[in-house]
């Protein structure tokens, strides 16, 4: 008798879809969605500017970003996010050949509705600038690979 294979997995391995559930963000409304969008698009241009400028550390991006008015989220707040919360942070660390390098750059989580964030990064290389739902733990930001 062959292995199970669950449906819509990945690979087909056994509890794919519950290990990864923590990592797909959540449904946004259609509303939700336009409006993330529109947020999205007025912060694109910023990261551009950003790049050219050879200026993609959180601290420069953190100002950059809060210069179009939203409210930064600060560190051990309490409760649910409110609309137009940004949070900046380093990029992530990702491993190398053999060992756990972090690359410049800074990431960005905007909480546009409860159930709409716009979610960016910006390094030397690139940009990049999109909407998704929430994710459960982490709010904006793609929570860590953990399985």
């Amino acid at each position: 008798m062959p292995p199970y294979v669950e449906p819509g997995s990945h690979d087909g391995a056994p509890h794919y879809n519950d290990n990864h559930a923590g990592r797909r963000p959540r449904a946004m409304s259609p509303a939700s969605e336009k409006d993330a969008r529109k947020e999205a698009d007025r912060i694109e241009p910023v990261l551009e500017r950003l790049r050219t400028q050879k200026k993609w550390d959180a601290e420069s991006v953190r100002a950059a970003v809060l210069g179009l008015g939203y409210q930064e989220r600060r560190a051990g707040a309490t409760g649910p996010p409110h609309d137009m919360t940004l949070e900046v942070r380093g990029m992530e660390p990702r491993f190398d050949t053999d060992h756990y390098v972090t690359p410049e750059g800074a990431r960005i989580g905007l909480r546009v509705r409860e159930d709409a964030c716009v979610t960016a990064f910006v390094q030397k290389t690139n940009y990049q600038v999109s909407v998704n739902g929430p994710y459960l733990e982490t709010g904006c930001f793609e929570p860590p690979f953990a399985h």
